[in-house]
This record gives C-alpha cells, sequence and structure tokens, in this order.
C-alpha cells in the first residue's frame, strides 16, 4: 500500500478514494432500488443483488486508499453511513420507499433493521479490524457475498432436494455456499497479492480458505433467515483465528 498513488497527498488521495467508493456502492444501490420498482427484478433477487453486490465493490475500492493510518477509518465511513441509513429507514425517521421494495422481503420496514443491518455492521468491523493487514477480512466479506447471497439465488432456482437437517435450505443452496463464497475469496485474494498487498502465496491460502468455507457452510445450512449474516461471519472468524494463532497453520497475521 498504496497499491495506485495519484495524488500527493495520502490525505487527499484517500478523501477522492473516500467519495469514489460511496458512488458507486450508492450507484449499485440506486441501480437495484430502481430495478425492483420497477419490477425489472423481484424483490427476493433485488436483496440478493444487493448482498452479492456491493460487498465486491467495496473491498476492491480499497486499492485506491493510500494506506495510511486514516484510510481504514475512512473507508470504513461507506458502510456505516450505509447501515445507519438502513437503520433510521427501518425505523421509519427516513422515507424511501425504494431502498423497502429492494431489500426487505414483505415490504415492510422493519426488516432493514435486522439481515441488512448486521451486514453492514460485518462490513464496518471488518474494514476497522482486519483492513489489508490481514487477509481474514476480505475471506469473511467474500464468504458472505459471494457464498451466502449466491446460495439463496440457486437453492430456490435448484433447491428441490432439501437438507435433512433444514427443510428450509438445500443441497444446491449448500453447495453453491461452499463453491461460490471460496471462488470468490480466492479471486480477491489473488487480486491483492497481485496487487502487491498481500506478501504470501496464493497456494498457500487454498487449504485454509476451503476450511474456512467448509465451516461458515455448515452454519449457514442450520442458521435462521435473519442470523445468517452474524453466525457466518462469527464462525468464519473463529475458524481463521484456529487456523492462525490457535494451531498456527496459516502463516499470515489475523487481526490488522
Amino acid at each position: 500500500m498504496p497499491v495506485i498513488t495519484f495524488l500527493p497527498s495520502p490525505w487527499l488521495q484517500d478523501i477522492v478514494a473516500l467519495f469514489i467508493t460511496f458512488a458507486a456502492a450508492l450507484l449499485w444501490l440506486r441501480l437495484t432500488d430502481i430495478l425492483a420498482r420497477r419490477k425489472i427484478v423481484s424483490r427476493h433477487l433485488s436483496r440478493k443483488l444487493i448482498h452479492i453486490g456491493t460487498g465486491p465493490i467495496f473491498v476492491l475500492c480499497w486499492l485506491l486508499f493510500s494506506g495510511a493510518s486514516q484510510s481504514r477509518w475512512l473507508a470504513a465511513l461507506v458502510p456505516t453511513v450505509i447501515t445507519l441509513q438502513f437503520a433510521l429507514i427501518g425505523l421509519g425517521v427516513l422515507k424511501d420507499e425504494g431502498a423497502v421494495q429492494a431489500m426487505s422481503r414483505s415490504g415492510n420496514r422493519r426488516e432493514l433493521l435486522y439481515g441488512p443491518l448486521q451486514y453492514g455492521v460485518v462490513f464496518v468491523l471488518a474494514t476497522l479490524l482486519f483492513w489489508v493487514e490481514s487477509p481474514v477480512g476480505i475471506v469473511v466479506l467474500m464468504i458472505l457475498c459471494g457464498g451466502d447471497g449466491l446460495a439463496d439465488v440457486i437453492g430456490r432456482r435448484f433447491g428441490r432436494a432439501r437438507l435433512p437437517l433444514n427443510p428450509n435450505k438445500s443441497w444446491a443452496g449448500s453447495i453453491t455456499m461452499l463453491l461460490a463464497g471460496f471462488g470468490l475469496a480466492m479471486v480477491y485474494l489473488g487480486l491483492f497479492i497481485t496487487a502487491g498487498v498481500f506478501d504470501f502465496s496464493l497456494a498457500s491460502a487454498v487449504i485454509p480458505v476451503l476450511i474456512i468455507c467448509l465451516a461458515a457452510t455448515v452454519v449457514e445450512a442450520v442458521s435462521g433467515a435473519d442470523t445468517d449474516n452474524v453466525t457466518i461471519s462469527v464462525t468464519a472468524l473463529g475458524v481463521a483465528w484456529l487456523l492462525i494463532d490457535g494451531l498456527g497453520v496459516w502463516h499470515v497475521p489475523f487481526l490488522g
């Protein structure tokens, strides 16, 4: 860090990066709002598009920041502000019918106080605690976005065979959770390694990331719809800590 130096002042670069990140995230949110409001996509699919797309866009923008001490705090403002907006809409303080239609299952604004709010809090904490000093935050966020997000989409479409422990979940969804979470996590680790942010080999991350994804997949399979953002993230963090600090088999820092 920095990967891209486009301004002489780290503070100025971080402020510009902050505005770019805000613009990219809000553009994606507004696009899904429009698609849902015009009924181009279903309310359920719009929720999942937000779930799947917002995180990777946000994390990709980390590469624009200078890497100075203030960088993670400024980057964390993006999910903080968006999460606060979710909370205010869910509480009825702000009126945004487009957001409610795009992010709720039933059109009830209070649903934003559960999944979307938890999703945002996870992003804030992952940014502040791990940033680009540890790969753990990126792995957890990509499992949450790619794995959990796509699992529901594929599970609803192809999930005829149900899991014995949870008839609300399917084998298709769980397999998608594992493969998509692992795939997206590895793609992003590869991107950050190529950019010179991380100095470990991608091959050394394959087994640890696969183990983390397996654990998260098992937990997702038995979690409720309103709590899985938290349970998946906590499980992934716990297994990552065990592999890094507990057993010492993945030689990367745990915290940033």
